[in-house]
Protein backbone atom coordinates (compact mmCIF):
# COMPACT_ATOMS: atom_id res chain seq x y z
CA UNK A 1 0.00 0.00 0.00
CA UNK A 2 1.05 3.10 -0.95
CA UNK A 3 2.14 5.61 1.92
CA UNK A 4 0.58 9.49 1.96
CA UNK A 5 2.13 12.27 2.42
CA UNK A 6 0.82 16.02 2.09
CA UNK A 7 -2.23 14.23 0.42
CA UNK A 8 0.18 13.40 -2.36
CA UNK A 9 0.34 9.25 -2.67
CA UNK A 10 4.31 8.11 -2.53
CA UNK A 11 6.23 5.57 -4.45
CA UNK A 12 6.77 2.09 -1.72
CA UNK A 13 9.67 1.01 -4.39
CA UNK A 14 11.17 4.28 -4.21
CA UNK A 15 11.99 6.44 -7.42
CA UNK A 16 13.88 3.55 -9.68
CA UNK A 17 11.16 1.95 -10.79
CA UNK A 18 9.13 5.22 -11.51
CA UNK A 19 12.11 6.34 -13.44
CA UNK A 20 12.20 2.79 -15.45
CA UNK A 21 8.32 3.56 -16.76
CA UNK A 22 8.43 6.80 -17.54
CA UNK A 23 11.74 5.77 -19.90
CA UNK A 24 9.78 2.45 -20.96
CA UNK A 25 6.55 4.68 -21.81
CA UNK A 26 8.40 7.12 -24.09
CA UNK A 27 10.01 4.08 -26.03
CA UNK A 28 13.34 5.23 -25.20
CA UNK A 29 16.65 2.77 -24.20
CA UNK A 30 18.56 3.72 -21.24
CA UNK A 31 21.30 4.89 -23.97
CA UNK A 32 19.22 7.18 -25.46
CA UNK A 33 17.95 8.65 -22.38
CA UNK A 34 21.69 9.39 -20.73
CA UNK A 35 22.59 11.21 -24.07
CA UNK A 36 19.55 13.63 -23.90
CA UNK A 37 20.34 13.78 -20.09
CA UNK A 38 24.01 13.99 -20.62
CA UNK A 39 25.06 11.75 -18.14
CA UNK A 40 26.40 8.23 -18.80
CA UNK A 41 23.83 5.01 -19.17
CA UNK A 42 25.30 3.07 -16.52
CA UNK A 43 24.61 5.79 -14.11
CA UNK A 44 20.92 5.47 -15.35
CA UNK A 45 20.93 1.99 -14.79
CA UNK A 46 21.82 2.53 -11.43
CA UNK A 47 19.23 4.91 -11.04
CA UNK A 48 17.06 2.39 -12.37
CA UNK A 49 18.14 -0.57 -9.94
CA UNK A 50 18.42 1.40 -6.84
CA UNK A 51 21.82 0.93 -6.74
CA UNK A 52 22.12 5.11 -6.70
CA UNK A 53 19.88 7.65 -6.04
CA UNK A 54 19.67 10.63 -7.86
CA UNK A 55 20.22 14.28 -6.66
CA UNK A 56 17.11 16.33 -6.91
CA UNK A 57 18.52 18.41 -9.72
CA UNK A 58 19.48 15.17 -11.46
CA UNK A 59 15.56 14.14 -11.20
CA UNK A 60 14.01 16.92 -12.65
CA UNK A 61 16.92 16.94 -15.69
CA UNK A 62 15.36 13.30 -16.31
CA UNK A 63 11.90 14.56 -15.84
CA UNK A 64 12.30 17.36 -18.39
CA UNK A 65 13.68 14.78 -20.74
CA UNK A 66 11.19 12.72 -20.55
CA UNK A 67 8.13 15.21 -20.74
CA UNK A 68 6.97 14.02 -16.92
CA UNK A 69 4.08 15.89 -16.45
CA UNK A 70 4.20 18.54 -13.12
CA UNK A 71 1.92 15.88 -11.27
CA UNK A 72 4.06 13.44 -11.91
CA UNK A 73 7.18 15.14 -11.60
CA UNK A 74 5.68 16.02 -7.52
CA UNK A 75 5.40 11.83 -7.38
CA UNK A 76 8.60 11.28 -8.45
CA UNK A 77 10.19 13.73 -6.12
CA UNK A 78 8.61 12.49 -3.45
CA UNK A 79 9.68 8.98 -4.04
CA UNK A 80 12.92 9.79 -4.01
CA UNK A 81 12.89 11.68 -0.30
CA UNK A 82 12.38 15.51 -1.82
CA UNK A 83 9.27 17.77 -1.22
CA UNK A 84 7.21 18.28 -4.51
CA UNK A 85 7.99 21.90 -6.27
CA UNK A 86 5.06 22.08 -8.42
CA UNK A 87 1.69 23.65 -6.59
CA UNK A 88 -1.87 22.86 -7.54
CA UNK A 89 -3.82 26.25 -6.94
CA UNK A 90 -7.43 26.21 -7.45
CA UNK A 91 -8.64 28.46 -10.11
CA UNK A 92 -10.60 30.15 -7.67
CA UNK A 93 -7.77 31.22 -6.01
CA UNK A 94 -7.43 35.23 -5.92
CA UNK A 95 -3.77 34.07 -7.77
CA UNK A 96 -5.59 32.78 -10.40
CA UNK A 97 -7.48 35.71 -11.11
CA UNK A 98 -5.12 36.69 -14.76
CA UNK A 99 -5.58 33.02 -15.48
CA UNK A 100 -9.33 33.26 -15.06
CA UNK A 101 -9.39 36.58 -17.07
CA UNK A 102 -6.97 34.88 -20.33
CA UNK A 103 -9.70 31.47 -20.13
CA UNK A 104 -12.44 34.06 -20.27
CA UNK A 105 -11.02 35.63 -22.99
CA UNK A 106 -10.11 32.46 -24.75
CA UNK A 107 -13.93 31.41 -24.58
CA UNK A 108 -15.59 34.73 -25.70
CA UNK A 109 -13.30 35.29 -28.21
CA UNK A 110 -15.07 31.30 -29.94
CA UNK A 111 -18.09 33.10 -29.93
CA UNK A 112 -20.41 32.32 -31.61
CA UNK A 113 -19.16 28.50 -31.45
CA UNK A 114 -18.90 26.69 -28.93
CA UNK A 115 -15.92 26.15 -26.15
CA UNK A 116 -15.31 25.05 -22.68
CA UNK A 117 -12.66 24.88 -20.30
CA UNK A 118 -11.96 21.11 -18.80
CA UNK A 119 -9.33 19.78 -16.58
CA UNK A 120 -7.35 16.31 -16.90
CA UNK A 121 -10.51 14.11 -15.59
CA UNK A 122 -13.01 16.40 -18.24
CA UNK A 123 -15.17 18.52 -15.80
CA UNK A 124 -16.04 21.27 -17.44
CA UNK A 125 -14.70 24.45 -14.86
CA UNK A 126 -15.93 27.08 -17.54
CA UNK A 127 -18.10 27.39 -20.54
CA UNK A 128 -18.57 30.13 -22.72
CA UNK A 129 -22.25 31.53 -23.66
CA UNK A 130 -22.82 28.99 -27.10
CA UNK A 131 -22.10 25.97 -25.47
CA UNK A 132 -24.42 26.58 -22.32
CA UNK A 133 -26.93 27.27 -25.20
CA UNK A 134 -26.15 24.29 -27.10
CA UNK A 135 -26.53 22.10 -23.85
CA UNK A 136 -29.84 23.44 -22.98
CA UNK A 137 -31.28 22.63 -26.30
CA UNK A 138 -29.24 19.11 -26.48
CA UNK A 139 -30.83 18.30 -22.56
CA UNK A 140 -33.87 20.07 -22.91
CA UNK A 141 -33.28 21.90 -19.87
CA UNK A 142 -30.91 24.32 -18.60
CA UNK A 143 -27.61 22.60 -17.31
CA UNK A 144 -26.97 22.66 -13.42
CA UNK A 145 -24.40 24.75 -12.21
CA UNK A 146 -23.08 26.11 -15.59
CA UNK A 147 -23.13 29.64 -16.17
CA UNK A 148 -21.34 31.29 -19.02
CA UNK A 149 -17.91 32.18 -18.30
CA UNK A 150 -18.03 31.64 -14.43
CA UNK A 151 -16.09 29.01 -12.75
CA UNK A 152 -18.77 26.31 -12.53
CA UNK A 153 -18.60 24.36 -8.55
CA UNK A 154 -18.49 21.19 -7.89
CA UNK A 155 -19.93 18.72 -8.93
CA UNK A 156 -18.83 19.70 -12.17
CA UNK A 157 -20.92 18.56 -15.48
CA UNK A 158 -18.20 15.33 -16.91
CA UNK A 159 -18.04 15.28 -20.88
CA UNK A 160 -17.35 11.51 -20.87
CA UNK A 161 -20.87 11.15 -18.75
CA UNK A 162 -22.36 13.75 -21.28
CA UNK A 163 -21.43 11.70 -24.14
CA UNK A 164 -21.70 7.65 -22.32
CA UNK A 165 -24.94 8.48 -20.44
CA UNK A 166 -27.87 7.89 -22.74
CA UNK A 167 -29.86 10.65 -21.15
CA UNK A 168 -27.64 13.25 -21.74
CA UNK A 169 -26.00 14.49 -25.23
CA UNK A 170 -25.37 10.85 -26.11
CA UNK A 171 -29.00 10.99 -27.74
CA UNK A 172 -28.36 13.27 -30.42
CA UNK A 173 -24.36 11.60 -31.45
CA UNK A 174 -25.24 9.93 -34.55
CA UNK A 175 -21.55 8.15 -34.91
CA UNK A 176 -21.66 7.84 -30.64
CA UNK A 177 -19.23 4.64 -30.80
CA UNK A 178 -16.39 6.66 -32.61
CA UNK A 179 -16.83 9.71 -30.77
CA UNK A 180 -17.12 7.56 -27.05
CA UNK A 181 -14.54 4.97 -28.28
CA UNK A 182 -11.72 7.68 -28.80
CA UNK A 183 -12.57 9.37 -25.29
CA UNK A 184 -12.37 6.02 -24.32
CA UNK A 185 -8.97 5.37 -25.49
CA UNK A 186 -7.69 8.71 -24.47
CA UNK A 187 -8.67 8.05 -20.56
CA UNK A 188 -6.63 4.60 -20.60
CA UNK A 189 -3.92 6.24 -22.21
CA UNK A 190 -3.89 8.66 -19.51
CA UNK A 191 -4.50 6.49 -17.11
CA UNK A 192 -1.30 4.49 -18.36
CA UNK A 193 1.06 6.80 -17.58
CA UNK A 194 -0.23 8.19 -14.24
CA UNK A 195 -1.44 6.38 -10.75
CA UNK A 196 -5.28 8.07 -10.66
CA UNK A 197 -8.12 6.64 -9.08
CA UNK A 198 -10.42 9.78 -9.66
CA UNK A 199 -10.11 8.40 -13.52
CA UNK A 200 -9.78 4.86 -12.82
CA UNK A 201 -13.42 5.07 -11.12
CA UNK A 202 -14.41 7.81 -14.21
CA UNK A 203 -13.51 4.95 -16.45
CA UNK A 204 -15.65 2.56 -14.43
CA UNK A 205 -18.37 4.72 -13.88
CA UNK A 206 -18.79 5.35 -18.13
CA UNK A 207 -18.30 1.80 -18.96
CA UNK A 208 -21.58 0.46 -16.20
CA UNK A 209 -23.99 2.82 -18.78
CA UNK A 210 -26.85 1.23 -20.39
CA UNK A 211 -25.50 0.01 -24.29
CA UNK A 212 -21.75 0.22 -23.38
CA UNK A 213 -19.71 -2.58 -25.42
CA UNK A 214 -18.24 -5.11 -23.15
CA UNK A 215 -15.21 -5.44 -25.16
CA UNK A 216 -14.64 -1.40 -24.42
CA UNK A 217 -13.45 -3.08 -20.66
CA UNK A 218 -10.26 -3.95 -22.15
CA UNK A 219 -8.11 -1.03 -23.11
CA UNK A 220 -7.14 -0.29 -26.70
CA UNK A 221 -3.75 1.47 -26.17
CA UNK A 222 -2.22 1.37 -29.41
CA UNK A 223 -4.81 2.58 -31.21
CA UNK A 224 -3.75 5.94 -32.88
CA UNK A 225 -5.04 8.95 -31.98
CA UNK A 226 -7.42 10.43 -34.16
CA UNK A 227 -5.83 14.04 -35.53
CA UNK A 228 -9.51 15.26 -36.54
CA UNK A 229 -12.73 13.83 -35.19
CA UNK A 230 -16.01 14.81 -36.73
CA UNK A 231 -18.82 14.51 -34.86
CA UNK A 232 -22.40 13.87 -36.54
CA UNK A 233 -25.08 15.64 -34.19
CA UNK A 234 -28.75 15.17 -34.55
CA UNK A 235 -30.10 18.37 -33.53
CA UNK A 236 -34.26 18.65 -34.24
CA UNK A 237 -34.14 16.20 -37.12
CA UNK A 238 -31.00 18.42 -38.90
CA UNK A 239 -27.78 17.05 -39.23
CA UNK A 240 -24.98 19.04 -38.03
CA UNK A 241 -20.83 18.11 -38.78
CA UNK A 242 -19.04 19.26 -35.58
CA UNK A 243 -14.82 18.86 -34.68
CA UNK A 244 -13.06 20.58 -32.03
CA UNK A 245 -9.43 21.79 -31.61
CA UNK A 246 -7.68 21.54 -27.68
CA UNK A 247 -5.54 24.06 -26.25
CA UNK A 248 -3.08 23.84 -23.43
CA UNK A 249 -1.31 26.41 -21.83
CA UNK A 250 2.79 26.78 -22.41
CA UNK A 251 4.92 26.30 -20.09
CA UNK A 252 2.97 26.48 -17.36
CA UNK A 253 4.45 25.83 -13.56
CA UNK A 254 1.22 25.04 -11.64
CA UNK A 255 -0.40 21.62 -11.76
CA UNK A 256 -3.61 22.94 -12.40
CA UNK A 257 -2.37 24.78 -15.25
CA UNK A 258 -0.83 22.08 -17.35
CA UNK A 259 -4.10 20.26 -16.53
CA UNK A 260 -5.70 22.36 -18.10
CA UNK A 261 -7.66 21.95 -21.78
CA UNK A 262 -9.86 24.72 -23.68
CA UNK A 263 -11.14 22.93 -26.21
CA UNK A 264 -13.67 25.27 -29.31
CA UNK A 265 -16.17 23.14 -31.86
CA UNK A 266 -16.42 24.49 -35.03
CA UNK A 267 -18.71 23.52 -37.59
CA UNK A 268 -17.20 21.01 -40.73
CA UNK A 269 -19.02 22.16 -43.31
CA UNK A 270 -21.21 25.16 -44.82
CA UNK A 271 -24.37 23.58 -44.09
CA UNK A 272 -23.65 23.48 -40.52
CA UNK A 273 -22.59 26.59 -40.12
CA UNK A 274 -25.48 28.31 -41.26
CA UNK A 275 -27.65 25.49 -39.00
CA UNK A 276 -25.99 26.51 -36.27
CA UNK A 277 -26.73 30.28 -36.80
CA UNK A 278 -30.11 29.28 -36.33
CA UNK A 279 -29.40 28.69 -32.62
CA UNK A 280 -27.72 32.41 -31.98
Amino acid sequence: MDNDRNATAVEPGGVGPLLRRWRESRHLSQLDLALEAEVSARHISFLETGRAEPSREMLLTLANVLDVPLRERNFLLLAAGYAPIYGETSLDDPRMTQVRAAVEIILKSNEPRSAIAHDRHWNIVMANDAFVRFLTIALGKAPNGLLPLEISKPPRLNVLHLVFDPNQVRGIIMNWELIAKSLLNEAYRRLAWARDDTLKKLIADILSYQGVPARWREPDLEAPHDLILPMELNLNGKIARMFSTVTTVATPHDVTLQELHVEAFYPADAATELLLQTYH
